[in-house]
């Protein structure tokens, strides 16, 4: 008889994504490969490809809780991946679930819109999630045009986001890959007032999923024990050969090609 160890144990809450590009099954794919089991409890439904998302139904909260109560009840939970939430109603049923939980580690993914520019919900879900879910979040990691969202600052650099959002957060990782520049900075700001700042060269097109993919892969770290500032790294690095090796799976975006560690060289 074989005896399994058991991996850590990520619980995501997000949306289902049909194309299999972005949301929970970009959850699972991403903490497969850092070792880690992912267990998807689904806060919304979407009609998505890999153009564009053209609509979305928030489930029932009582559906939500029931979902993630059932693996919290069962199992040694690690870390908690937030993503797409969708109303103001589900941004209320998670702050209740986690407030129920304020041991576990959550990174919060803001998602806001998809890839191709649809909403994934209106601007007030984001700034409930600002006033109400990051204060409850270890990290939170959106792209700029989501910080502007966030930081109600339509131009706004990520510097003059990050001073609006960090007293809601104690970290927070604006990513640049909407940006134009040959290297795409991302940027790591603590309330304590540390800053790092990670490289990587810009790849052509654009991708499906990378937010997801970023975000995952950053709980997974956490969840593996690793400290914050070398997760975000990793999860970095990770995100980046996985956008490498994307694949053109539809008409619109490239999928990130999330493979384990191992096979991402």
């Amino acid at each position: 008889m074989n005896i399994y160890s058991s991996r850590p144990v990520v619980l995501c809450l997000s949306g289902h994504d049909p194309s299999g590009g972005a949301g929970l099954q970009a959850d699972i794919e991403a903490l497969l490969a850092q070792g880690c089991h992912a267990a998807p409890a689904v806060t919304a439904l979407t009609v998505q490809d890999t153009v564009n998302v053209t609509d979305f139904r928030v489930l029932d909260r009582e559906w939500v809780l029931a979902q993630a109560n059932a693996v919290l009840n069962d199992s040694p939970v690690a870390a908690v991946k937030l993503g797409m939430l969708g109303s103001l109603e589900m941004v209320d049923t998670v702050v209740e679930l986690l407030q129920a939980h304020p041991h576990l580690p959550m990174v919060c993914d803001p998602v806001l819109r998809a890839g191709g520019g649809g909403r994934l919900g209106k601007d007030e879900v984001g700034y409930a999630m600002r006033e109400r879910l990051l204060p409850l979040a270890i990290i939170a990691t959106p792209n700029l045009p989501e910080a502007r969202i966030l930081a109600e600052l339509p131009e706004g650099s990520a510097d003059e986001c990050a001073e609006k959002l960090l007293p809601f957060v104690k970290h927070l990782l604006i990513t640049g890959g909407h940006g134009d520049e040959h290297e795409v900075h991302n940027r790591l700001y603590s309330r304590d007032g540390h800053r790092q700042t990670f490289t990587c060269q810009r790849l052509p097109g654009s991708y499906h999923g990378s937010g997801c993919t970023l975000a995952s892969a950053l709980a997974g770290r956490l969840a593996q024990g690793e400290q914050l500032a070398s997760a975000v790294k990793t999860a970095l690095d990770y995100t980046w050969r996985t956008l490498r090796d994307a694949e053109q799976l539809g008409k619109g975006q490239f999928v990130p090609r999330r493979l384990p560690l191992d096979f991402c060289s």
